[in-house]
């Protein structure tokens, strides 16, 4: 009898983990000819700004944090594609500055081509990560689709002072980003067949590891932003800062954190269709050195799944957020400041 056939589930999908998301400027268009009506006050961040969760009043000492966040598999195996989405989706709470204490699943599963032990184990996966934040998986809802579908809808609590918006940076802040990048480069290497099994371990390692940092930040009043690095890049989501709080940001390339490997593919030409989407919607807002090899353009737009957080604070306080980091099993460089001037990134 034959052994069956390993499932692999990138097959099913077009594009994978954040990489689906809807390219910044196709987005940008439907959210402008969807009218908002009638917010209550309580509602502290809604769809206003381009920030990772909404934020409602609860009383004087809790603001509920709600969030939602699905993909198509980015790795073939079920359990890793269940932890990495449900860690994406949790650290959008962490991105607020809040504490998760809640998740739904969303589901949705193509019935007729995966076995429901792969389905399981994609949930098992997602519980997993649940259970080491102390998250409670209380329900959800499934469906049969033609792709694989998963993720969290994910709440969490924090104060109402102590929100971390993507829109209140300051001109003189300093950058640190919590993650290397290189993920979307990864999985297009992945889905080639070509990625080695160091290259996977990375992968892995990164994108199942919660922003825990977040938590810790909401206590310093001098961390004037915080969101986290997913599929607009991060130039994309540099840019909704500079864009929310009007100021400018200087961005140190060769102080960038990347993954090694993510490194060496990125070099040789591998890249996700996204970043290319990515840039299209926005690189004419990004002022590159003469000669800048595309390489590095394409590392700017890589769009990151579970990606890192991306800081502005007071440059008095930046050794104290990196401390805070490391304590959480983190490293987060300085990767350039935010300075007068029209919305706009100049790397240099």
């Amino acid at each position: 009898m034959n052994a069956p056939e390993r499932i692999r589930l990138t097959q099913f999908s077009h594009g994978g983990g954040c990489g689906c998301k809807i390219a910044p400027a196709v987005l940008s268009e439907i959210l402008a000819s969807t009218p908002v009506r009638g917010l209550p006050e309580a509602l502290m961040v809604g769809t206003e700004t381009a920030d990772d969760a909404a934020v409602y009043r609860l009383n004087d000492t809790q603001a509920l944090v709600a969030t939602t966040d699905f993909f198509t598999p980015i790795v073939d195996d079920p359990f890793d594609f269940g932890r990495i989405a449900a860690t994406n989706a949790i650290s959008d709470v962490y991105a607020m500055g809040g504490t998760p204490i809640m998740a739904l699943a969303i589901v949705g599963m193509p019935l007729d081509k995966l076995p429901v032990s792969a389905i399981a184990k994609i949930l098992q996966g997602g519980e997993s990560v649940c259970a080491g934040a102390g998250v409670p998986i209380a329900g959800g809802h499934s469906i049969d689709t033609l792709e694989p579908i998963y993720g969290l809808v994910a709440l969490g609590l924090v104060h109402p002072a102590k929100v971390k918006r993507n829109n209140s940076a300051r001109a003189g802040d300093v950058l640190l980003l919590g993650k290397p990048l290189g993920i979307g480069i990864l999985s297009a290497a992945l889905k080639k067949g070509s990625l080695s099994p160091s290259g996977y371990a990375q992968m892995l390692d990164w994108t199942t590891r919660l922003n825990t940092p977040g938590r810790r930040l909401a206590e310093l009043a001098e961390v004037h932003a915080l969101t986290d690095v997913t599929g607009f890049g991060l130039a994309g989501h540099l840019l909704e800062i500079c864009r929310g709080s009007g100021v400018a940001a200087e961005l140190k390339f060769e102080a960038l954190p990347v993954i090694p490997e993510a490194l060496a593919w990125v070099k040789q030409g591998v890249a996700t269709g996204a970043s290319e989407r990515n840039w299209n919607g926005y690189g004419r807002e990004i002022d590159l050195p003469p000669d800048f090899a595309d390489w590095k353009r394409k590392l700017l737009s890589d769009p990151q799944t579970s990606g890192g957080l991306l800081v502005a604070c007071a440059p008095e306080v930046q050794d104290g957020v990196r401390e805070i980091f490391r304590i959480e099993g983190f490293d987060a460089p300085v990767i350039g400041r935010l300075r007068p001037g029209a919305p706009r990134i100049a790397v240099i």
